[in-house]
C-alpha cells in the first residue's frame, strides 16, 4: 500500500528479525502471541504498521511499513528495548531459566527493504529511460 506525507509518495517496507541473547530457544506460544501485541503496541506509537508477524523459539520477524523520515534505528532500539523489558517482567520464572542477568534479545539485528519489483527489474527499467541528446 502506497502511503502519502506532503509532497512525496512512498512504499517502504522492511523485514526485521530479532535474535534472543545467545539464540536461547526460550520463547513460547504464550511468550509469542504476548511480544506480537506489545510490539503492534509500539509499532503504533511509532506511526509504524505490522504487516507480518511471526517467529520461533530464537527469533521473531516483523514485516513493517515505515515513513522515510523514521529514524529506523531508533526505533529498532526502542522496540528491543521496550519489548525486552515487557517480556521479562511478565515471564520472569520462565526467563530465568535459561537467562541469570536481565537479557532477552541479542544486541543485532538483521533488517532488509523488501517488496515492490525485484531488483534486476528496477534496474533495467533505469537503464531503459531516454537519456536527453543535447
Amino acid at each position: 500500500m502506497k502511503r502519502a506525507h506532503h509532497h512525496a509518495k512512498y512504499d517502504l517496507k522492511y523485514h526485521l528479525v530479532l535474535v534472543t541473547k545467545y539464540r536461547k530457544k526460550c520463547i513460547t506460544k504464550d511468550m509469542l502471541n504476548k511480544l506480537e501485541e506489545i510490539i503492534r503496541d509500539i509499532c503504533n506509537r511509532w506511526d509504524v504498521e505490522v504487516l507480518e508477524f511471526s517467529g520461533e523459539e530464537d527469533h521473531i520477524h516483523i514485516l513493517i511499513s515505515a515513513h522515510p523520515s523514521m529514524e529506523l534505528s531508533k526505533f529498532i532500539n526502542n522496540l528491543k528495548t521496550v519489548s525486552s523489558r515487557l517480556i521479562r517482567k511478565e515471564f520472569k520464572e520462565h526467563l530465568s531459566k535459561f537467562y541469570w542477568k536481565p537479557y532477552f534479545w541479542t544486541r543485532a539485528y538483521f533488517i532488509a527493504t523488501t517488496g515492490g519489483a525485484p531488483l534486476e527489474v528496477i534496474k533495467q527499467y533505469i537503464q531503459s529511460q531516454e537519456r536527453p541528446n543535447q
